[in-house]
């Protein structure tokens, strides 16, 4: 494909790929988007190649990742999305070399599709992880959750689903090419299999009956409030549960504006709660202790904060500042806006409730494998994810959120409590579909029978490897046809020299 054209497809190829993503959701234009971007790549020159998913990258996440701008403005938006369309240009490389090699290596042809797509899962592995703790957001696999696909996220998680959506469109691309129907039966076969597996059977243990509560109080960074008025909000949109049957109460993140560890009006006033509603109540607040800020879930009982759980991925230029001295340099009203530098957590992502074991996540905790995995590896028999949406209001960043969390659903096997301040909120089954919920910008509390599981999914176990092991798989690939392409060059070089003389 020309240069300029290829430039072109991959524009609108990348804008296209946000509408497989919530708000919009439609997933099959995911496999469009991926099938175009794979053949702009196709016998192109390594700059060039850069060049083309640079554009395709830009054209996606300036579009995706708008609702950052919300928040500070246009300049973390900027950086943010220019970052991670960097990182995708510099996996195009790849990709190309990739279909380079395979063009004149018969070994790597037949393994082509397999290669391209462990390439592609390679980089969403490196920009979920780097820099900063990276922003594994918006991985190509998260399209396929109101998919027939999405049941095999329960083996292979979310890493394999975009795996195998790859190696479908590449098969089915290098089938096109060579005009051999044949190469459509590796894909086909896979699309089968995926289609038709059922989830990994997790074993019910009994429930939990849960109240959840949505206070839409004034939680944004920028909306006028005085202290407390968050607190106030809780407590008044939790009113209509007093005196009902229940295990625990979960309000959502920053539910409680003041430290209660160390404000003693604060701590009185949750004790009153839990008294009211006769049961613990799990909130969360900003804590100072062992010299640090944390943004921390309290599981407030009889007696006080009983447990306690840390946020483990504060959000780089959200909730803290790295290199702080260069960024001020650079932008310093901006970086000055940011005055908290929240300490990221240590303690175990699990809790232990009425005799049962639940999994935490605060916020964007749940778009890092680690924090979800290590929760199910400690026990957890459910999940409860508290978020506060309320400075991305009239975004899809919370639906696209929600995805995360109802894939989590999925891949974990388990029940999911997903808790905003001003929506949406929602009881999520363990096969991904809502069972309840509360809109945006609404107030409202309920109680939910919330089933229990237990057993370890596929994908819970594998989290750690399938993207590394895929990745490194293709580029060992990768440097193997590289080796064999050089040796039969040198080789033919010298049997021509030899015949030569």
């Amino acid at each position: 494909m020309p240069l300029r054209f290829a430039v072109v497809a991959a524009l609108l190829a990348g804008a296209s790929l946000d509408l497989a993503y919530p708000e919009i959701g439609w997933w099959p234009v995911a496999f469009v988007s991926v099938t175009v971007s794979l053949w702009t790549l196709r016998g192109r020159s390594l700059p060039s190649a850069f060049l083309v998913s640079l554009v395709y990258g830009a054209s996606f996440y300036f579009t995706h990742l708008v609702w950052v701008s919300k928040f500070l403005g246009p300049v973390p938006w900027v950086a943010l999305a220019g970052l991670e369309s960097i990182l995708f240009g510099a996996g195009g490389v790849l990709i190309a070399l990739a279909y380079r090699l395979a063009h004149s290596t018969r070994g790597l042809s037949t393994v082509v599709p397999a290669v391209v797509a462990g390439v592609w899962v390679l980089r969403e592995t490196v920009m979920g992880s780097w820099p900063y703790g990276g922003f594994p957001w918006a991985r190509t696999g998260l399209t396929l959750v109101d998919s027939p696909f999405a049941a095999a996220a329960s083996w292979v998680g979310t890493t394999g689903l975009s795996f195998l959506m790859v190696f479908i469109c590449a098969s089915v691309l290098q089938a096109l090419g060579q005009r051999r129907g044949r190469r459509l039966i590796p894909a086909g076969l896979v699309v089968l299999l995926t289609v038709l597996i059922p989830l990994f059977p997790t074993e019910q243990v009994g429930t939990l009956k849960v109240g959840w509560v949505q206070g839409n109080g004034p939680s944004g960074y920028f909306d006028a409030k005085s202290a407390g008025d968050i607190l106030d909000a809780q407590e008044a949109a939790s009113t209509p549960l007093a005196g009902r049957p229940m295990d625990l109460l979960v309000w959502p993140e920053g539910s409680v504006d003041a430290d209660p560890l160390r404000d003693a009006e604060a701590a009185a006033r949750l004790d009153r709660l839990v008294r009211d509603m006769g049961a613990p109540a799990l909130v969360n607040a900003a804590t100072v202790r062992e010299g640090g800020i944390f943004n921390t879930s309290l599981l407030w009982g009889e007696d006080g904060a009983a447990q306690l759980h840390d946020k483990a991925n504060p959000v780089p230029f959200g909730e803290y500042v790295p290199d702080r001295w260069f960024y001020e340099a650079v932008a310093p009203d901006l970086i000055g806006l940011i005055q908290r530098e929240y300490a990221p957590g240590s303690n175990a992502p699990a809790m232990d409730v009425a005799g049962a074991r639940i999994g935490l996540a605060i916020c964007f905790d749940v778009i890092y494998d680690n924090v979800i995995r290590e929760s199910a590896m400690a026990g957890a028999q459910m999940y409860v994810f508290q978020t506060n949406n309320a400075d991305f209001r009239g975004t899809d960043e919370n639906l696209q959120q929600l995805a995360t969390a109802r894939m989590r659903a999925i891949e974990t096997g388990r029940t999911v409590v997903n808790v905003s301040t001003t929506g949406t909120s929602q009881i999520i089954r363990k096969d991904g579909t809502v069972l309840s919920e509360l809109s945006v910008d609404t107030t409202g509390a309920q109680i939910s029978e919330v089933s229990r599981y237990t057993g370890i999914t596929p994908a819970v176990a594998l989290m750690p490897w399938i993207g590394p092991v895929l990745g490194g798989a293709s580029v060992l690939a990768l440097l193997v046809a590289t080796f064999a392409l050089r040796h039969t060059r040198y080789t033919g070089g010298a049997r021509r020299e030899r015949n030569n003389l």
